[in-house]
């Protein structure tokens, strides 16, 4: 009985995984979910209580990895004496990119159906989400350069929500062109090359 309650979730959870990566989270079919797994549609709620409960049941767990992971990250960061801030500029960050590529290689399916397939779920502003917090983590840096005695000029708010939104979105472009895992590897390096030149340029360091 387990092993056949095991099956039946295994193919539930396939079923929405092959219908969500197909036509997305908003125009996925439920009917077409419990027809591929083979299940009738109340056996299907004997599991999840509906089509947006499946998603997360398939997304939450590496979503919920990768945004505790990049928090840590910016706190960590954020927590360092101010002098050694400007010192370690780039490393932490860096370091949490680098992390973020095993995981994301590591849980590929999950995370493709989170960055490409979640619009009409509370997942749809992941990435946004990451912006938000970076906007923020980068004026506390400033504000710790400026404490420095280091001449950091205005930036504008809007040229900066680029950049950063810019940053993230050819981060994750990796997934959305299902990039080789070692492509990616040598790609984010170089990405973060150019950012952080581009940041230093940008602040006067």
């Amino acid at each position: 009985m387990g092993n056949s309650n095991g099956n039946t979730m295994q193919n539930i959870l396939s079923a929405g995984h092959k219908e969500f990566m197909e036509k997305g989270f908003r125009d996925a079919s439920l009917r077409n979910i419990v027809k591929e797994a083979g299940v009738t549609t109340g056996a299907f709620y004997g599991y999840f209580q509906s089509k947006e409960d499946l998603f997360d049941a398939l997304v939450g767990k590496s979503a919920r990895i990768l945004m505790d992971r990049f928090k840590e990250a910016q706190v960590t960061f954020a927590c360092l004496p101010n002098e050694e801030q400007l010192e370690q500029m780039g490393k932490i960050s860096g370091d949490c990119m680098d992390w973020m590529v095993e995981y994301i290689y590591e849980n590929f399916d999950a995370v493709k159906l989170l960055i490409c397939c979640a619009e009409g779920t509370k997942y749809e502003n992941f990435i946004h989400e990451m912006v938000e917090i970076e906007v923020d983590y980068t004026h506390r840096f400033v504000a710790v350069l400026r404490g420095l005695g280091q001449r950091v000029p205005d930036i504008d708010s809007q040229l900066e929500h680029i950049l950063v939104s810019g940053m993230f979105s050819a981060f994750f472009e990796m997934v959305v062109h299902d990039m080789p895992r070692k492509q990616a590897v040598k790609y984010v390096k170089e990405l973060r090359a150019f950012y952080t030149a581009g940041w230093e340029e940008i602040m006067g360091l």
